[in-house]
Parts: structure tokens; C-alpha cells; sequence
């Protein structure tokens, strides 16, 4: 009897286990399929949120308030040529090196680099003891010519008169002749030296500015001793600037005169980055030691005040003109570094697309697409960086 009673009682409990472990795995199915579709819909979510990030939505009342207006890529010709560097310049002749003729001690001068001048300025001013002499010499040789112009007339006239003998008045004529060219000298040393000619005599000079321009270089200080070979002042006058660029010797040979010249100067940032233009007037017939060639181009408008001697520049010589893939410049954002278009993927919506950037001119740029985009997209051609600043907005609420 307590055998049969034992035997029940584990067939009870064995069959209360075999419910419970059916129980389990029947609560654990729904628990692993829960599992993976969150796992699924967590990538799908990433998904989403990596496609969102270079894609902006803007309302009908957005796109108006933006201004945007699309267009497709557009063939264009373009400049095709040489990129090279160089620097503006001015010609010898606009370019003036200022020196004292006698020289002297630099009494007083006010002159700052870079400060305008007018033609006939004063720039400093020499003292000199020697200048004194000078106006001496100057003036007893007018009173000497006065004699002489005297003694001419009373000789001449004896002359004529058969009282005294011809070599008398001869002598008198030369004597004049003499005087009057020592007195021309002596007022022409006067002038150059910047000295009144007769009246009072002074000890100063003063350097004046032989044209218009603006102040290069100062390489004196008041109370200096300056010679007639020292150069004082550099003035530069910038209305006739032209570029001087470094042609590579294996590129001379495509460079021809009349061809087309554009510009920028590498001072200007990106955003403000204007291009000018010029034309080739002169090419070097010497090779230089770096084995470059020196080309001259004249500009096309040459009075600019953002222009000025010195200045480095990127620039592109034109030796030929091909089609190029081209979309307004307004239609490029600059973005982490990189180059990019928005191309309209439906009504309000809109994504930025990567882009390589080739040549520029006259506000539109060549441009190269991914593979994967096609040449028939509507880009966004105004209000460019309006989409990216909403953008930008968007990830900085996130």
C-alpha cells in the first residue's frame, strides 16, 4: 500500500514539471519575438534618423519666406587654362625713391608708411652748413655778372668808337659769357637742392614730392645723416598696377599675348572672394633659375583701392574654352570642409548632395555629381544657405 501511495505521488509531481517547462517555453516565444522586432525597428529608426540628417523639410510658407528657385545643371563654355600665382606690381616709372641731392641731417619729417601724398608735398627736411656756402657762391657771382654786364656795354661802346682797341671789348664779351653760365649752374645746383634762388639765405632744404602716390617705405628718423646715394622715402603711385606671374618653363609655350587673365587676391576669404580680370601684354623671354617665366598683364580696371603693389594672387591664364556641367554659384554651400547642392526630392523636401567643384566664371562654377545622383535633378539655386541654416537648426534641437 505504501508502495502505490509513493509511485502517485511521483507521477504527480513529474507531470506538475512537464507544465511548468511547457508554460515557460511558450512565455518565452512572444518575449524573443518582441526582441528582435524592437532590434528591427531600432535599425530601422537609425536608418531614418542617418537619412534625416542631410535632408530638410520646409513648409509652403517656408519656401516662400526663403525665396528658393530650382533649376537643372546647365552646359556652359568655360575658361580652360593655367592656374598659376603671382603678385600686383607697379611700373618703374610709378614707383619713386626720394633722396636729399646734397645730403645733410634730416631736420624734421612726418611721413608714415602707407600715408598719402600729393605731388609737391613737402616729406622732411635737410639741414645742411654747405648750404649756406652755396648761396653765397650764388650771389657774388650775380654781382660779379653785374660788373661784367656793365663792363660789356661800356667796352662795346668805346669800341664803336674807335677810343679802345677790339680784344678789349672781345675780353669783356667773354667775361660776361662766363659769369652768366657759372650763375645759371649755381641756381640750377640751388633748385635741385631744394634752396630758394637769391633773397634770404637759409641752412634748410626741403624734400618735395615729385608725384602722387602713397608712402611704400621710410628709412629715416629726424636727426639722421643721410647722403645724396641714401634712399629717404619710397613713393608708389598705384594707378597703374599689373600682375607679375610665375609661369612654369614646360607652360610658357601656351601662353600667348591678349590671352585673358582672372584673378582673386589671397587675402580676400571665401565668402568675399572677387574675381578680376586682365590680359597677357608681355611674356618673358628669360628662364629663370627656378626655371619659371615671368608673364605681364595689364588689368582691365585698374583703379581699385582693394588693389595694391605687392599683393599675392591666385590666378588663371585662358589658353582655350570648353563646355563644362555648370550650376549658379548660389547654389553652393560650404559645409565641414566640403562642397555641396540641394537637390529637390519632392515638394518641400530637399537633400544636400556632395559635389566636386572645377572652374569658375561669371558666377557659375563646374561642378561634378555622385554616380548615384542624375544629371536631370533639380537643384535649389537661390536660397541655398537658407536650407542649410534650417537644417543646421534642426540637428541643434535634436
Amino acid at each position: 500500500m505504501n508502495k502505490i501511495a509513493s509511485l502517485v505521488l511521483l507521477l504527480s509531481l513529474t507531470l506538475a514539471g512537464c507544465g511548468a517547462d511547457k508554460k515557460e517555453g511558450v512565455d518565452a516565444a512572444p518575449n524573443s519575438e518582441a526582441k528582435e522586432a524592437g532590434g528591427e525597428a531600432k535599425e530601422a529608426g537609425e536608418e531614418e534618423g542617418e537619412e534625416a540628417s542631410d535632408v530638410v523639410a520646409l513648409s509652403a510658407a517656408e519656401q516662400q519666406a526663403a525665396g528658393l528657385k530650382t533649376a537643372r545643371l546647365a552646359d556652359r563654355p568655360l575658361g580652360a587654362g593655367l592656374a598659376v600665382t603671382g603678385t600686383l606690381d607697379v611700373p618703374p616709372e610709378s614707383a619713386v625713391n626720394i633722396t636729399a641731392p646734397l645730403g645733410g641731417f634730416v631736420e624734421n619729417t612726418e611721413l608714415l608708411q602707407g600715408a598719402r601724398v600729393r605731388k609737391g608735398e613737402v616729406l622732411a627736411t635737410i639741414r645742411n652748413p654747405e648750404f649756406v656756402t652755396l648761396q653765397q657762391d650764388y650771389l657774388e657771382t650775380r654781382s660779379r655778372l653785374e660788373y661784367a654786364r656793365t663792363e660789356l656795354a661800356r667796352q662795346k661802346e668805346l669800341y664803336e668808337q674807335e677810343v679802345a682797341p677790339q680784344k678789349n671789348y672781345q675780353r669783356a664779351q667773354a667775361d660776361y659769357r662766363a659769369l652768366q653760365v657759372q650763375t645759371q649752374a649755381q641756381a640750377a645746383r640751388l633748385r635741385l637742392a631744394g634752396l630758394p634762388v637769391g633773397g634770404k639765405i637759409v641752412t634748410t632744404a626741403v624734400l618735395r614730392a615729385p608725384r602722387a602716390g602713397f608712402v611704400r617705405t621710410v628709412n629715416v628718423t629726424v636727426g639722421q645723416a643721410v647722403t645724396a646715394t641714401d634712399a629717404l622715402f619710397e613713393i608708389v603711385d598705384p594707378e597703374h598696377l599689373h600682375v607679375e606671374l610665375t609661369v612654369f618653363e614646360r607652360d610658357v609655350a601656351r601662353v600667348q599675348k591678349g590671352q585673358l587673365i582672372r584673378f582673386t587676391l589671397a587675402s580676400d576669404s571665401t565668402g568675399t572672394r572677387r574675381e578680376r580680370t586682365a590680359r597677357v601684354y608681355l611674356v618673358g623671354k628669360a628662364i629663370g633659375e627656378d626655371r619659371t617665366v615671368r608673364v605681364h598683364g595689364h588689368l582691365d580696371q585698374e583703379k581699385d583701392p582693394a588693389l595694391l603693389p605687392g599683393l599675392y594672387v591666385r590666378a588663371t591664364i585662358e589658353t582655350g574654352r570648353t563646355q563644362a556641367t555648370t550650376l549658379p554659384d548660389a547654389a553652393l554651400v560650404r559645409f565641414e570642409g566640403k562642397n555641396y547642392a540641394f537637390a529637390v526630392e519632392a515638394s518641400g523636401r530637399y537633400r544636400m548632395v556632395p559635389v566636386t567643384l572645377g572652374r569658375s566664371e561669371d558666377g557659375y562654377t563646374e561642378i561634378k555629381l555622385p554616380d548615384t545622383v542624375p544629371a536631370t535633378t533639380l537643384f535649389v539655386t537661390d536660397g541655398a544657405y537658407s536650407l542649410l541654416a534650417k537644417m543646421k537648426n534642426a540637428e541643434e534641437e535634436e
